[in-house]
């Protein structure tokens, strides 16, 4: 069977322009038909094209719900369609690459009205966001709490280099028992979400672990991302939690594989910004 191609006598459009002209009509609501589209059967070219743009849409709907699974829990399907549907209207793909589409999912939720009602959503969103960064971050071999004992009292001064997958979340919200109880319990179990909870991601091998930590903790590792000595990251947890505990803190990072190389002595001090990017790297300001 022939096809029926474009006119380009009546199109003189370049093939960019073309294609910027067909993802504008189907992910942005322009009104028209792009350029091009013919009438080859009974079938009017609106109602075709309204087909093709609502599986593109379904698609994404689709990657999102993947990406997002608790937050799909929490609102439901119906509601996370149309949520979606609203997201890929104002943020579509920018990238071929659909594994790189959603990071600004997040701040979309912070602002989208009829979400608010789930103050906790969005930072749900950032968790599984850098969950599946994690992921996708590079190799390194975890040491063991040996490498740091062999430096014995030197040990304060030194610098521990993290995972590069390692990252950080703090949340107003108990986002981490939201997300466990969603993804591990089989039958969901009540969950004070007004709790403030703080969340350490590490890939250390095949698998992504995610731990619980608190807020103590939560500066220590920023303070060590920020090259921090030991002693100086424990100083500054101490001052965000007076009840830290460096040797539980140092158990936990050993035991999760979280910490890749030792050095006798750290680097440049600086102040950390407690936060992580999407990407898992922490932020230290100058």
């Amino acid at each position: 069977m022939r096809g029926h191609p474009v006119r380009r006598d009546l199109h003189p459009l370049s093939i960019a322009a073309q294609q910027d002209d067909f993802a504008r009509a189907l992910l942005w609501r322009t009104g028209g038909l792009p350029a091009g589209i013919e009438k080859p059967g009974s079938a009017p070219p609106a109602k075709r094209f309204g087909i093709y743009r609502n599986n593109v849409f379904a698609s994404l709907t689709a990657c999102l719900a993947a990406r997002f699974p608790v937050v799909a829990r929490l609102v439901g399907d119906e509601f996370f369609s149309a949520m979606a549907r609203v997201f890929i209207e104002r943020s579509p793909p920018t990238s071929p690459v659909l594994i790189e589409y959603g990071e600004e999912f997040a701040a979309f939720l912070a602002t989208f009205a009829p979400a608010q009602s789930l103050p906790y959503l969005p930072d749900v969103a950032r968790l599984e966001w850098r969950i599946c960064a994690v992921y996708h971050s590079a190799d390194a071999r975890p040491v063991d709490a040996a490498a740091l004992a062999r430096l014995g009292e030197q040990a304060l001064d030194a610098a521990l280099d993290l995972h590069p997958s390692c990252a950080l979340l703090a949340s107003h919200h108990a986002v981490f028992s939201i997300w466990r109880t969603n993804t591990h319990d089989a039958s969901v179990r009540p969950v004070d979400a007004s709790q403030a909870e703080a969340v350490l991601i590490v890939r250390p091998l095949y698998e992504v672990s995610v731990f619980s930590i608190g807020m103590g903790t939560y500066a220590f590792v920023a303070g060590l991302a920020a090259g921090h000595s030991l002693q100086l990251a424990a100083e500054l947890a101490a001052q965000i939690d007076a009840r830290f505990d460096l040797t539980a803190a140092l158990a936990t990072l050993f035991r999760a594989g979280a910490i890749v190389g030792v050095r006798p002595s750290a680097d440049r001090p600086c102040n950390p910004r407690f936060d992580a990017t999407p990407q898992g790297a922490l932020l230290c300001a100058t």
